[in-house]
Order: structure tokens, then C-alpha cells, then sequence
């Protein structure tokens, strides 16, 4: 378990670098959110953020993701320096953009309250 949170953790910090370097730029762009590693490290799932992207975009970047793959898996090689590295599956992560707005919904709950506070 700590051997896995412990790559879980390098991969994150490591694959920002990796899509930095990667000639497409809506590719260097994206937020690596978190990193899901299966139990044999044989694969792991990586949850990107990209708010500017639409629904088409991100089809778009996941296509390109998946050609970019052998040239992430490198550079992730030789980084970490390790034998072999997991297989990525690449994931765009909706939690971040469901929390913002969960947070305008609450802001504007909150104003209407003190609003009818005021009111009374």
C-alpha cells in the first residue's frame, strides 16, 4: 500500500513534465489532478483537469494523449529511472468543475438568506 501511494505520488508530480514537453500545446496545459495506480502497478489511471477545453477539445486531446503514450511512458522511464512503467489511462476528472459550482450555488444560498435577513 505505501509502495503504491508512493508511485501514485512520484507519477503526479512527474507527468505535468511529461505533457510539458510534448509538442501540443492544449496537451501542455493540462492539469494532472490525481494518479490511481492498480495493485501490480501495471496500470494506472491518471485524472486530468482542463477547464478551457469543451466536450469535443477534450475527445480531441484524449486522441492525441493516446498517441503521446509511448513518449510518456519514456520520459516517465527515464525519470524515475524504474524497469518497466504502468500503462496510462488518461481521464478527465468533472469533481473540480461539480465543487465550483456546488461553491456558487451555496454563495448565492447564502446572499439570498442574508438578504431576507435583512428584509425581516
Amino acid at each position: 500500500m505505501l509502495k503504491q501511494a508512493r508511485t501514485q505520488s512520484l507519477l503526479k508530480e512527474i507527468l505535468p513534465s511529461a505533457l510539458a514537453n510534448l509538442s501540443d500545446t492544449r496537451l501542455n496545459a493540462l492539469n494532472v489532478v490525481d494518479v490511481r495506480c492498480s495493485r501490480g502497478k501495471y496500470f494506472a489511471e491518471v485524472f486530468l483537469n482542463a477547464p478551457f477545453a469543451t466536450e469535443k477539445e477534450k475527445a480531441e486531446i484524449l486522441k492525441q494523449l493516446k498517441k503521446a503514450h509511448s513518449l510518456i511512458k519514456a520520459f516517465c522511464l527515464e525519470e524515475t529511472g524504474w524497469f518497466r512503467c504502468p500503462d496510462f489511462k488518461f481521464i478527465f476528472d468533472g469533481s473540480l468543475e461539480q465543487e465550483n459550482r456546488l461553491d456558487q450555488i451555496f454563495e448565492a444560498l447564502q446572499k439570498e438568506r442574508e438578504n431576507k435577513e435583512k428584509e425581516s
